[in-house]
């Protein structure tokens, strides 16, 4: 493929249309989170992630696995744990059967605000999307967002 191939061209442009996409649906979720529930969008990100956990069996999630979640670094991520578990929303503990391990849990207040913040969070989705979806160069990309099934 050379710099004028079309379908190289195509791919760069569809590219660009996600990554608009993308940019424009997180700015808003922030500006809701923020203005609403002094969130950022990677703090909700975090909190809902660890939300998900469980005691059974791999219910808990390893540093790296969060950090996969969330989209970050393992460093960035626990940069961010630490800020949340100083305003008291996690909290973080030794795994009781490998003491290598350390755990991070939500905490009731950190349960709280989420359940506070998750309309705020899903109202502001909704409205991103329906305004990208009059845009004609994010339409589809928002159709096929739509249409991906819920994870089981």
């Amino acid at each position: 493929m050379t710099a004028t191939d079309p379908a190289l061209t195509a791919l760069t442009q569809g590219w660009g249309a996600l990554s608009l996409l993308h940019g424009r649906i997180e700015a808003h979720i922030e500006r809701a989170l923020q203005s609403h529930h002094d969130l950022s969008v990677r703090e909700y990100s975090l909190l809902d992630a660890l939300s998900r956990q469980h005691s059974g069996e791999g219910g808990h999630l390893q540093m790296k696995q969060v950090a996969d979640a969330v989209a970050l670094s393992q460093s960035a991520t626990t940069r961010l744990v630490t800020r949340l578990e100083d305003r008291g929303l996690l909290s973080r503990y030794l795994c009781p059967t490998d003491r290598r391990g350390i755990y991070t849990d939500v905490t009731d207040p950190g349960l709280r605000l989420l359940g506070q913040a998750r309309p705020t969070h899903d109202t502001a989705l909704r409205e991103a999307l329906d305004d990208a979806a009059r845009n004609p160069e994010l339409a589809p990309l928002v159709r096929v967002v739509e249409s991906l099934p819920s994870p089981a």
